[in-house]
């Protein structure tokens, strides 16, 4: 009997986790699409008119959905208490009209990968844990198709075992764009094979056991190490090149497009307020005119009651989705306010190295939610939009003993590469030496992992031998 409990309460749990997770990952355009589309399909929904400039909309209290009830005590039902209160909506913050003038201007954003994966999830025929499961996969999708945690990670915030998160992103693997959802470049690059046909080729074999040599070896001595003639080494390694660096690179790139910011700093005095940009999001609550329905009492047919009870449930979830995803986002910048107080004050300049890590154990919070809440989510400043990110970075000892900061060290090899001759590309051990002539000091294997991060190809696959 306890073990069927527990079996319910973890079914009712799932999907308010999972829309919880799901809101968090939104960027704030996403958010508004969200809303405006449960908004039509969720008649229980509706959007509160204009506020007056010192009126507030309460906040949707916490709703515990663990609660089980039978099916008679489910008829017998007082719908005027179950009711009460629930045409509440969720705190906002009116924009003053100089806030509104800087947060204008802004586009419909272009489809997203997110948007892209999840379209293409829509059409496996799913159960809908492995719905659930898929969703939240591609939520952990970065921008660049790679994975941002772990199997283990996943299926430890969802409570589910390991082999139900692999099953289904084997599927997702198979999406568009080839490689999607990769772990690392080498699951990417034998994805990419995997999808030409490739699989016993001699590519597949250099990719699956001699990925870590291709920096170090030329083509020569990979032929020896693989006991095959030059020139079918040669030929592997021309298939290697055409492969992608990262699953979706060229792709899903808005470029120069206007951003909406989530978030918004400003300075009051000495002190920074944070608070979430709400013009662009549709302020929901309960529609209170389905409380003349139910307040038939016991004399509303089953069916509605069950109808109503489904609907409300969904818009509860929903209303409190919403308002952890603004408290949630509120608590990290706070966090990383008060950590980057320096950049707020002097400049960009004086960024402090800072890793996502710290404002987790700040905030009492995993990684994994402040990853969610900096990617693909800017603030507005008073020193302009920033995408939030951007305020975390590792510290790089240099020889005079100061930090700097990850960024500025990625910057600097995105430099070296964009002045090195073409006909003969600078490995990363040329680029590690270079850097360290500087007095930057760091591993070679980072030079490596600051390289993919940029999305730039290693130094065999950048070689054009027709170069002038």
């Amino acid at each position: 009997m306890k073990l069927g409990l527990q079996l319910r309460i973890q079914q009712k749990l799932a999907p308010q986790l999972i829309q919880s997770l799901k809101m968090l990952q939104m960027p704030i355009l996403k958010l508004e699409q969200t809303l405006r589309h449960e908004l039509a399909t969720n008649p229980l929904l509706e959007e509160i008119e204009e506020l007056e400039p010192t009126q507030e909309a309460p906040e949707e209290p916490e709703v515990d959905l663990t609660e089980t009830t039978t099916d008679k005590e489910k008829e017998k039902i007082d719908w005027d208490d179950y009711l009460q209160d629930q045409d509440e909506g969720y705190k906002v913050r009116e924009q003053r009209e100089d806030e509104e003038e800087h947060l204008e201007g802004s586009a419909s954003a272009p489809e997203s990968l997110y948007d892209h994966l999840m379209e293409q999830l829509a059409f496996l025929k799913l159960s809908e844990r492995e719905q659930q499961i898929g969703e939240y996969i591609i939520g952990n999708i970065r921008p660049d198709g790679y994975l941002a945690i772990s199997v283990n990670e996943m299926a430890s915030e969802l409570q589910v075992e390991a082999a139900e998160i692999e099953a289904v992103l084997v599927k997702i693997h198979r999406f568009d764009p080839v490689g999607v959802g990769s772990r690392d470049l080498r699951e990417s690059l034998l994805l990419q094979l995997k999808d030409r046909g490739l699989e016993k080729s001699l590519a597949w074999r250099i990719v699956d056991e001699y990925i870590h040599d291709l920096e170090k070896k030329s083509t020569h001595q990979l032929a020896k190490m693989l006991s095959v003639p030059f020139e079918r080494a040669e030929k592997a390694m021309e298939v290697i090149r055409s492969l992608s660096p990262s699953p979706v690179y060229g792709r899903f790139d808005s470029g120069a497009s206007s951003v909406i910011p989530d978030l918004v700093v400003d300075r009051y005095g000495e002190e920074y307020i944070v608070y979430h940009n709400d013009k662009h999001v549709p302020r929901l609550r309960i529609n209170s005119g389905y409380k003349n329905l139910i307040k038939r009492g016991n004399d509303t047919d089953k069916g509605t009651k069950d109808y109503v009870r489904q609907k409300l449930e969904q818009a509860r979830w929903l209303l409190n989705a919403i308002n952890q995803r603004r408290t949630t986002m509120i608590r990290v910048m706070e966090a990383i306010v008060e950590e980057q107080k320096e950049w707020f004050e002097k400049g960009p300049a004086f960024l402090k190295p800072l890793i996502m890590e710290e404002i987790a154990n700040k905030v009492g919070m995993n990684v994994a939610t402040i990853s969610r809440v900096s990617s693909g989510k800017y603030v507005q400043t008073p020193l302009g939009v920033v995408e939030i990110k951007n305020f975390f970075n590792t510290g790089i000892a240099m020889d005079e003993g100061d930090d700097m900061s990850k960024r500025s060290v990625k910057q600097r090899i995105e430099e070296i590469i964009q002045a090195e001759k073409s006909e003969a590309p600078l490995s990363d051990q040329e680029i590690f030496r270079l850097l360290n002539g500087e007095g930057i000091k760091l591993a070679r294997r980072t030079v490596t992992k600051y390289r993919e991060e940029l999305g730039i190809k290693p130094a065999r696959f950048r070689k054009r031998s027709g170069a002038a």
